[in-house]
C-alpha cells in the first residue's frame, strides 16, 4: 500500500492546535504556511475560533471535509479516543506525537497495542506514537514540531533522512545543511507501531527527487519492508546507510550449539544489511561524511587511489590513511609517471603519491598539467588532491577550475583535503567534494568506493521469518545429528552406536587408521569440555581402557548412558564450522569460518544469508584471515572451498525445513580434495 498520502496530504486537521507557533501544536502550522504546502490546512481546538490567522474548528465532525491526513498533539490520555475518532470518520493518517506509550512500562505497551489494532482494523495508518512528525520540504507537508528546522532553514535536496528516533532524523538533517546540502525528507516515526521506518523507507525512496537515503534503525522488526526499500533503491541507483543502534531481545536468546552463540543479532543484522547493500554507518558523523561524493552520480570501478599534494607529509599521511581505510595505493603506468616527469621540477616526485612541491607556488599550472595524466591511467580509479598551505601567491581558484576539468574530462571521482576554508570554498563552488584533512578524505572516498561495490554484488531477495510454532526445543545426540547431515549430502566418518567395549573393539578392525570414542548424550552437546572425546585409539586394550572411562564419567555426571558413540579416525585436514539457526526475524542464518575449540574464543567467521551460491561462499571466505587456506600456501593446493560450499548449503536446507532451529558442524575437517563433518550437533522442535 502507498503511504504517498502520507508525504502529501491534500488536507491536514491539527488536534490540539496551538495559536502559538513555537508549541507542539503551534509549529506544524507555523512550518507549512511558511513552505509553501498548498493542502488544506484544519487546526481543532474547542476553545479557540482561530488560530494562526486560519479558523479553527471544535472538533473533526465541524470541519468541512474529512482531513486525508491528522496531527494528534494531544496529551497521552486523549489520543485513544482521537484515533478511534479519526478512525470512524475514514482519515488515512494520523500522526502521533504524545509519548509514554511502549516505551515507558505495561500500560504504555497496552495502550500502543490498541492502537495497533486501530490501525489492523480500520485501515488507517498510523506514525508513532512518540513521534516527532514527518516533513516533506518538496510539498511543505510539515506535520513536525522540530526545533531544527528553525535552527538549519529548510532547503528541499536530494537527501532523505528517516529515523525511529526524533533527534536522529535531524541531527544528520542539521549537519547536512551545515554544508549547505538540501534534505528534501526528514521523517521522525517514533515507537513503529503501525508504520515502521522501514515501510517509510520503501515509499521515500521511489521519490524522484532522492538521491541517498540515510537511516537510523533503533530495532529492526520489519527487514521485509527495508529489503523492499533497499531493491527499490537499487533499481533507481539510490544509496542507503543506516545506521542501527541498540539490540533487539529476540536476538540474545541463548542457544546450545557454538553457532548461536556466534550469530548475534547485531551480526545477523550485518550481514542483512549487506546482502542488500546497504551501508552500515558506525556513528553519527559516518552518515553524512560522504553524502557530497554518493550525489556526484559517480560510479568508481575499483578502489585504486592516486594522491597529487604540494607537500611531501600529505603524500606520506594520505598513503598511510589509504592503507588504514582499504584502499590500494595503485603504481602508476610506466607512459604516465614518465609524461609527468616531463612537466614537473627534478626534485618532485612522479610516482604515486605525486609530490608536486612548493615549485606549486612559482607554476599555478601544475595541477592542470598533471591531472589530465593521472586521469588517462587505467590503473587509477579514484583521486585525492591535498593542498595543506594555500594563500598569497597561489592560485587557488585555478587549482579548482583545472580540477573540476578533471572531473569533467574522466568522470573519476575526486576529492580535496585543505585545512583553509576559502581553499575549500573555492573548490565547493565548482562541485569538488572537499574535507579538512586527508585522513577525512580518504575514509569518506573509501565509504563511497566500498559501499558502490557492495550494492553492485547485493543479492537482495526476500526475507522468510520464522513461523511461531511453540517454544519447546530439544537436542539431538551426535549420532542423530550426523545421520540428518549426512541426508544433505554432506559427508560423515563411518560411524557406529557401541554399548559393549566388545562392539566398540569390532568397530575398530575396520578402521586400519584407528577410531574416536565419544559420548553420544544430547544432554553433552559440548563433549570435548567434559573429557569425553578420546582420539587416536589404535588397539583393543586403549579402546576398553577409554570405553570404561567414559561409562564412569557419565556415571559421575549423573548422565543416562546411551551408548559411546565409535568413529573411524580422520586424515588430517583444517577445523572449520559450518552451522546457523533460525533467527526469528530473518530466517536461516548460516556460519563459515575458522573451526575447532577455540571458535568462540577467537573468532574468525562470516555469516550467509540463503539462498547463496558457491562464488558467495568462496568470497566469504577470502574475506577471513584463514582465506589465504583456500588459495594454497608456499605453492601448495588450496583448502577445498566447494565442500565447503555443499556443506554450507546442506546447512541452509535442514533450516529451510523448519523443523530444525539450529545446526552445528564442528569441525568439518576439511583438505584439498574434500571436506568430512567429525562432529554435530542439532537442535530441532520438541
Amino acid at each position: 500500500m502507498s503511504l504517498s498520502f502520507l508525504l502529501n496530504p491534500t488536507s491536514v486537521a491539527i488536534f490540539g492546535a496551538s495559536q502559538n507557533p513555537e508549541k507542539i501544536g503551534g509549529r506544524p502550522i507555523r512550518f507549512m504556511k511558511e513552505m509553501g504546502y498548498s493542502g488544506r490546512i484544519y487546526p481543532i481546538n474547542p476553545v479557540r475560533e482561530s488560530v494562526q490567522d486560519l479558523p479553527c474548528y471544535p472538533d473533526l465532525d465541524a470541519l468541512p471535509e474529512v482531513p486525508q491526513a491528522a496531527i494528534i498533539a494531544v496529551a497521552k490520555e486523549r489520543v485513544l479516543e482521537t484515533l478511534h475518532r479519526c478512525a470512524e470518520r475514514g482519515v488515512k493518517a494520523c500522526v502521533v506525537m504524545a509519548s509514554g506509550f511502549g516505551e515507558a512500562g505495561e500500560d504504555g505497551r497496552q495502550a500502543e497495542e490498541e492502537m495497533r489494532a486501530i490501525a489492523a482494523s480500520s485501515g488507517m495508518r498510523i506514525v508513532g506514537p512518540n513521534s516527532q512528525g514527518l516533513a516533506d520540504f518538496n510539498t511543505g507537508a510539515i506535520l513536525s514540531f522540530s526545533t531544527m528546522f528553525i535552527e538549519e532553514p529548510p532547503e528541499a535536496g536530494p537527501v532523505a533522512c528517516i529515523s525511529q528516533s526524533g533527534a536522529m532524523s535531524v541531527v544528520p538533517y542539521g549537519l547536512l545543511r551545515q554544508r549547505g546540502i538540501g534534505v528534501g525528507h526528514c521523517h521522525a516515526t517514533g515507537n513503529d507501531a503501525d508504520v515502521s521506518v522501514s515501510e517509510l523507507a520503501a515509499e521515500v525512496v521511489l521519490d524522484p527527487k532522492v538521491k541517498l537515503c540515510i537511516l537510523y534503525l533503533e530495532t529492526l522488526q520489519d527487514p521485509a519492508n527495508l529489503a523492499l526499500a533497499a531493491e527499490r533503491a537499487r533499481v533507481r541507483g539510490v544509496p542507503i546507510i543506516a545506521l542501527k543502534s541498540g539490540r533487539s531481545p529476540d536476538g540474545q536468546r541463548a542457544a546450545a550449539s557454538h553457532t548461536g552463540a556466534i550469530a548475534t543479532e547485531d551480526r545477523v543484522i550485518d550481514a542483512f544489511l549487506e546482502r542488500h547493500g546497504i551501508w552500515r554507518a558506525d556513528g553519527t558523523e559516518a552518515m553524512v561524511q560522504a553524502a557530497e561524493l554518493y550525489l556526484q552520480g559517480w560510479n568508481p570501478t575499483g578502489k585504486r587511489i592516486a594522491v597529487v599534494s604540494n607537500s611531501g607529509a600529505t603524500c606520506v599521511l594520505s598513503a598511510d590513511a589509504a592503507e588504514r581505510y582499504g584502499l590500494d595505493l595503485a603504481p602508476l603506468a610506466p607512459q604516465t609517471e614518465e609524461a609527468i616527469r616531463d612537466v614537473l621540477p627534478d626534485f618532485a616526485a612522479s610516482q604515486n603519491p605525486i609530490d608536486i612541491t612548493a615549485a606549486l607556488l612559482t607554476d599555478s599550472g601544475l595541477f592542470g598539467k598533471v591531472l589530465p595524466k593521472v586521469g588517462a591511467d587505467p590503473n587509477i580509479d579514484i583521486l585525492m588532491i591535498g593542498i595543506p598551505v594555500s594563500g598569497k601567491g597561489y592560485d587557488f581558484e585555478r587549482f579548482a577550475q583545472d580540477t573540476a576539468d578533471f572531473v569533467q574530462a574522466f568522470g573519476k571521482p575526486v576529492v580535496l583535503a585543505a585545512p583553509q576554508r576559502f581553499v575549500r570554498e573555492a573548490f565547493a563552488r565548482k562541485g569538488i567534494p572537499t574535507f579538512e584533512t586527508e585522513d577525512g578524505a580518504i575514509r569518506a572516498l573509501a565509504q563511497f568506493v566500498d559501499h558502490i561495490a557492495l550494492i553492485r554484488n547485493a543479492i537482495g531477495g526476500p526475507v522468510r521469518p520464522v513461523v511461531e510454532a511453540g517454544n519447546g526445543r530439544t537436542t539431538l545426540d551426535e549420532f542423530a545429528s550426523l545421520a540428518q547431515v549426512a541426508g544433505k549430502g554432506v559427508r560423515v566418518p563411518q560411524q557406529k552406536i557401541c554399548t559393549t567395549v566388545e562392539e566398540a573393539q569390532n568397530f575398530l578392525t575396520g578402521c586400519p587408521d584407528g577410531i574416536v570414542l565419544k559420548a553420544n548424550s544430547p544432554q553433552i552437546p559440548h563433549k570435548s569440555e567434559h573429557g569425553l572425546v578420546r582420539v587416536g585409539l589404535r588397539t583393543p586394550e586403549e579402546v576398553a581402557r577409554h570405553f570404561s572411562e567414559i561409562e564412569a564419567k557419565l556415571e559421575e555426571m549423573d548422565v543416562a548412558f546411551e551408548g559411546v558413540l565409535s568413529a573411524e579416525m580422520l586424515s588430517s585436514g583444517h577445523e572449520l564450522v559450518v552451522g546457523g539457526h533460525l533467527d526469528p526475524v530473518f530466517g536461516p542464518v548460516v556460519v563459515v569460518g575458522d573451526g575447532g575449540i577455540a571458535v568462540e574464543a577467537m573468532p574468525d567467521n562470516c555469516l550467509l544469508m540463503p539462498p547463496f551460491t558457491q562464488q558467495d561462499v568462496a568470497a566469504a571466505l577470502s574475506r577471513l584471515r584463514i582465506g589465504p587456506l583456500f588459495d594454497g600456501v608456499r605453492g601448495g593446493k588450496g583448502l577445498c572451498a566447494e565442500a565447503v560450499f555443499e556443506a554450507a548449503r546442506g546447512v541452509a536446507e535442514l533450516l529451510s525445513a523448519g523443523n530444525v532451529l539450529a545446526v552445528d558442524i564442528n569441525p568439518l575437517i576439511t583438505t584439498t580434495d574434500g571436506a568430512t563433518a567429525a562432529d554435530a550437533l542439532l537442535e530441532v522442535r520438541a
